[in-house]
This record gives C-alpha cells, structure tokens and sequence, in this order.
C-alpha cells in the first residue's frame, strides 16, 4: 500500500478500465457492520441461526461489499474527489464468515454531461463464485491531483461485561436442582442496589432478604416499579442496625452471603469483623475484584482492593490463597498469579519485592496451593508477553497471569479504578475469607457490576457444594491446604 492516493480523472478514464482488491469477511467485519446499522438479525450475526437460512448474511454483507466498492471507487478508480451518484447489485451467493472475496470495477460507459462514469461491478469469492454483481455510477473528478493517505483510526470492538455475563450464565446453570441461595442485602434504599439483587434473584441466582429502614426500602421499589411482596423484609432503624442483623442471620445459618446497599462499606465490614459476633474465620478476610478488561484476553482479579490497607507477610499469603480459591471455583484450574511490584528484582529497599519473593518459596513449599506464582513482576510484564521478553523475563506467569496481587489497598484500588474508568472495564467484587461471601460492591457500581458480583458468590457456593459431594458436575475444586493463619480482619 502506498502512502500517496492519486486519482484517475474524467479524461483519462478508458473503457475497460478495471480495479480490484481482495478481503476476507472477519468476525470483526460482522460486528462492526451490525454496530453501525443497528442490524441485530441473527442472520448475520448469529452463525448457528445463520446455518439454518438458506442465504444467510446476504443483506448484512451486501453493506460489507458495497463499502468495499465504494473503497475501490474512492480510492483507485477514478479516486479522490470521486461523488457516488448511484449503485445497482444483485446477490447471488451467500458470504460467509472466512469467505474471501476479490472486489472489482470496469469502466463501462462515459458520459460527458457532469463528466459522469459507469462501471460494472464484481464480488467474486475464493471458489469463483459470483457474490454480487451491478453496476455503480460516479461523478468523476477532472483535475488529477495527489494525497497523503489518510492514517485511519484503529478500531476495537467489545461487550462490556460479555464474559463477566458469561459467569452469570454458568452461575445459572448450576442453580438447576438447588434452591437459590438465600442472601442478605444490607440497607438497600435506593434504586440500583435493589435493582441489582432483583435481577440476581430473577436469573434464580439469589432469593433476597431485605435489611433496613422498611419505609425506605419500600419507597426504592416503588420508585423502580418492582413489588418485594415475593420476598422477606426485615426492617431495621439505620444501616449499622441493618448490618449487625444480616451479620447475625449469617452466623444463624440462615443467610448463604450478604450484599451490601447503599451503605458505607466500613459500616458493613465493621458489623462482619466484630471479634465476638462477625464472621471471621481462621484465614484472613480479603476481597477480590473480577475484572473484564477489553484489552485482556481473560478475566483478571485483583487483591487486596478494599479490606486489608497495608498487608503484611502473612496476611498477603491468606490474600494470595484466598483469590486463588475464588479463581478455582470461577473455573480456572490452575490459575497464575503475579505478585506485583514496581520492578521485577529483588530490592531489599522495596518491601513488596522481599514479600513476592518469599510467596514464591511459600508457594514452593506449600503454603500456597493451587496456582503458579512469580513475582515481583511489574504491571506491564505480568500481562504483556512482548514487553516480558524484552526484558529478558521467562517466566510461566509473565504475560500470562489471571491473578494480580497487588503491594497494598491504595495501589490495587487505583488500579482496579482505572481499569473501569479509564480503561472500560467492568468489575465485580467479592469479600472472601469469612464465613459467608460478601458481595461488596462500590456504591457508583451499576446493576450489571452487583449481578455479577452475585454470580461469583454463587459459583463459590457451588464449588463448595461439589468439593463436599454434595453436588454433582464437575470435578471436586481442590481444597487449600495452608496452615491459616488468626489475624483480626
């Protein structure tokens, strides 16, 4: 391709004149189309539906090769200044998705008057089938110039949320044959938070019980048209009332999670790590956030974001297993993580350096079961292979990892924010480590970051439940085998 586009004016345009490229249509090709139509037929984007139609993607990439005609046209013949005036095709072969079809245009007639230009057009695919043929008539341009070419923008396509939907749907399918868990949503007075558990509680993930000021909680729902009658309400005075009360039906048993509101999340947490009546455990609490980020090829959680400020040694080994078992029970088998930090040496000057090392030999040692762990790696190499080897970096998790455990709280919940604000990610998040999962959500959060966060407490419910035989479907998750470790959470 040249960095110039010259054009062919009116009087150097010959009959029989041709041009031609070539494109294979993409899956990208598809969704960028349907994007900026607005065509949602499933027969041009749904290949299962597409297979059952006889000429199926026939309108949606009739827009595909009329955009490469009008490529062709605009840019190599006649070519700038080139002003479409009409254009006339007749599909007879179905593109398919991989089909790679040769574009061309012949000049056919010439016509003085607005120094006018017919050509015929030509779609033929890979077999030498023909695609489409018409024919397209231009305003030719009259004076021959020459143009830098254009630098064209990239562009990326993406589903915000897609995959974190995905586990909603996983989440879904391993309810069928169980009653839905019931979950405690702490001070849930305004319209988002109640909206998320209600469509937790509509995909038979949740069966909600409300906690907080009834006249509140009454007033949300109506203000967002839904009816609570279906479900319990427990009214309380304020939030910490609400939290102490969801704490205490956690440690009944009657409760499988609770879900924070509109509420501080000191205020919840507070009531959760009370040292009498909370819902510690052995293992340090930590929380977890699921990230579907556009630019990366798999989900990502990063820890500790929101409980622990500055983790020691220890507490860090609790964090790591605690990911690592929330990963397990997400699906991934063998989860890599990469222990943070803002070089990839061993700096007796940089504490989370040391403190990367020595999970590394813990994780030798078995104090850390269940993934591959390396560290310290820097934000760039734990996620990009090409930046690892230039580096000099080989590593089993470098490029690669699913886990990012970051040095403290501030550090990982900048950059989990900056993934959802800057980066377009959506987040859900996950307290682990208690007795009960708490869904813990960021009060800005919408309706799909709280439905999904429900998903991952679900799926770790399931995962309990088959790794206690209480289940069946897949293989029991491996449990943790590190010695805990009693620390105040």
């Amino acid at each position: 391709m040249t960095d110039e586009l010259c054009n062919r004016p009116f009087d150097q345009i010959a009959i029989g004149d041709s041009a031609r490229l070539q494109r294979t249509l993409s899956r990208a090709d598809i969704a960028t189309f349907a994007v900026m139509s607005g065509d949602a037929n499933p027969s041009h984007i749904d290949d299962e539906f597409a297979r059952s139609t006889p000429f199926h993607h026939v309108v949606g990439h009739g827009m595909w090769l009329g955009a490469l005609l009008s490529n062709l046209l605009g840019t190599e013949l006649p070519g700038a200044g080139t002003v479409y005036l009409e254009q006339t095709l007749d599909f007879q072969t179905p593109v398919a998705l991989g089909d790679t079809v040769t574009v061309s245009v012949t000049a056919r007639e010439k016509f003085a008057e607005g120094h006018r230009v017919r050509f015929d057009c030509l779609a033929v695919n890979q077999h030498g089938q023909t695609v489409a043929s018409g024919h397209a008539l231009v305003q030719a341009p009259t004076e021959a110039v020459c143009r830098p070419r254009a630098r064209l923008p990239q562009l990326h396509l993406f589903d915000p949320g897609q995959r974190l939907m995905a586990l909603v749907d996983k989440a879904h399918e391993g309810c069928k044959g169980l009653k839905p868990m019931r979950v405690a949503v702490v001070h849930p007075v305004n319209v988002v938070s109640i909206q998320g558990a209600i469509d937790a509680a509509r995909a038979g993930l949740i069966e909600p019980v409300w906690i907080g000021p009834q006249e509140r909680i009454r007033a949300a729902a109506q203000e967002a048209g839904i009816d609570l009658s279906p479900w319990e309400l427990i009214s309380t005075e304020h939030s910490h009332a609400a939290a102490a009360q969801a704490v205490e039906l956690a440690r009944a048993g009657k409760v499988g999670a609770l879900m924070k509101g509109a509420l501080h999340t000191d205020e919840l947490m507070h009531a959760a790590f009370d040292p009498q009546g909370g819902l510690r455990t052995g293992r340090r609490a930590s929380h977890v956030f699921v990230i579907d980020a556009p630019a990366a090829e798999r989900l990502l959680f990063i820890t500790d974001a929101a409980i622990n400020i500055a983790p020691d040694l220890d507490t860090k080994r609790d964090i790591a297993q605690n990911a690592i078992d929330l990963a397990q029970a997400l699906g991934v088998a063998t989860p890599r993580m990469a222990i943070l930090a803002a070089v990839e040496t061993v700096n007796a000057n940089m504490p989370a350096t040391l403190h990367a090392a020595a999970l590394c030999k813990m994780a030798d040692r078995g104090q850390i079961t269940g993934a591959i762990l390396d560290g310290p790696l820097a934000f760039d190499n734990a996620l990009s292979l090409a930046a690892a080897r230039t580096k000099g970096i080989h590593s089993p998790v470098a490029g690669l990892a699913d886990i990012l455990l970051t040095p403290d709280l501030e550090s990982g919940n900048m950059l989990a924010k900056q993934l959802e604000y800057l980066g377009g990610a959506v987040i859900a998040g996950l307290v682990v480590g208690t007795r009960v999962p708490i869904i813990l959500t960021s009060r800005a959060d919408g309706v799909q970051a709280r439905l999904a966060s429900c998903a991952l407490a679900v799926l770790q419910r399931q995962a309990r439940l088959r790794a206690t035989g209480q289940i069946d479907g897949a293989p029991p998750v491996p449990a943790s085998t590190g010695a805990p470790v009693p620390a105040a959470a």
